[in-house]
């Protein structure tokens, strides 16, 4: 389940194709072993033997052959911020704006079921500085337009911008003043810091009580696997523009190495703050994005 730069240009309405992602995947979760997360977010609860069928939703019966009633009155029960990286990275590969289009519609999908939930959501953007930063509210218009918001990201001309992640999260965890889900969408490549101030910025989230879920975005088959094909190429860095010629081939072994280490030391840096990390590859679908949600949500409970 995964729509391409075309496809969002195609429609032109991010708000409608966040609501096909979502119904999708409800519907998938009602034939797998995870249906039992659909009462969580589709706003139903199981049917108790002896209640009133007033409420039933019969159209869920039809297709799940169980029984539940609606929730009308809910309060907001969570408080959301979606943390989009912006950076020039995060606009590769540069002919689908791949990474940004997936933080984008995940980030979408993810609001969608805020929503439907009567959570409530706010979107901060970022690259060297915050450059977008929202009400959290869970009112209709309120996410609509975030929605709009999102479509600016893909819609506007690209800037180069450095990125300041260790920076960033720390200036986050002063602004956001009540306990929330910070859901962090980035690849992480933070030139201006090192990891032990990455991870000093990852505590201060957690210092103030928030609960952290961090997608690590990136295109695994070319970041990671450096899959490019026995030729010479020039590499050219997105924020600093440095450029080197090289045939991949002649590295491959030792940068895999050392992408892979990065990525364990990231992914225990996370483990020891008891901060959710999901290696999000931008060429695999949506559904462990929202399954991921919806189980840290839970656990906010």
């Amino acid at each position: 389940m995964s729509f391409s730069l075309d496809d969002i240009k195609k429609f032109g309405n991010i708000e409608l194709l966040a609501k096909q992602m979502v119904e999708g995947f409800i519907t998938g979760l009602h034939k797998s072993p995870y249906h039992g997360f659909s009462v969580e977010f589709a706003e139903h609860r199981l049917y108790n033997t002896g209640e009133s069928t007033r409420h039933v939703d019969w159209k869920i019966f039809a297709k799940t052959d169980r029984l539940y009633t609606k929730r009308y009155e809910e309060e907001t029960n969570l408080r959301c911020q979606i943390v989009i990286d912006q950076s020039s990275s995060m606009y590769y590969p540069e002919k689908t704006f791949g990474k940004m289009r997936f933080s984008v519609m995940a980030g979408a999908a993810i609001t969608y079921l805020l929503h439907k939930q009567r959570d409530a959501v706010g979107l901060h953007t970022f690259s060297d500085k915050i450059d977008l930063e929202t009400p959290v509210k869970s009112s209709a218009s309120h996410i609509h337009k975030l929605f709009l918001m999102l479509q600016t990201l893909l819609e506007k001309e690209r800037v180069e911008q450095r990125t300041n992640v260790a920076q960033i999260l720390h200036m986050l965890a002063e602004k956001i003043h009540r306990r929330s889900l910070v859901v962090i969408f980035s690849d992480m490549f933070d030139t201006a810091n090192s990891g032990d101030e990455v991870l000093a910025a990852l505590q201060h989230l957690k210092h103030k009580k928030h609960e952290v879920l961090l997608f690590h975005v990136t295109d695994h088959k070319t970041e990671f696997d450096f899959d490019f094909e026995d030729r010479p190429y020039e590499f050219i860095d997105s924020e600093t523009k440095e450029k080197i010629r090289l045939n991949p081939a002649a590295i491959k072994k030792e940068f895999r190495k050392r992408m892979n280490s990065e990525y364990h030391d990231l992914y225990l840096k996370c483990a020891k703050l008891k901060i959710d990390l999901i290696e999000a590859d931008i060429n695999e679908g949506f559904d462990e994005i929202l399954k991921s949600y919806l189980i840290k949500r839970g656990k906010m409970r």
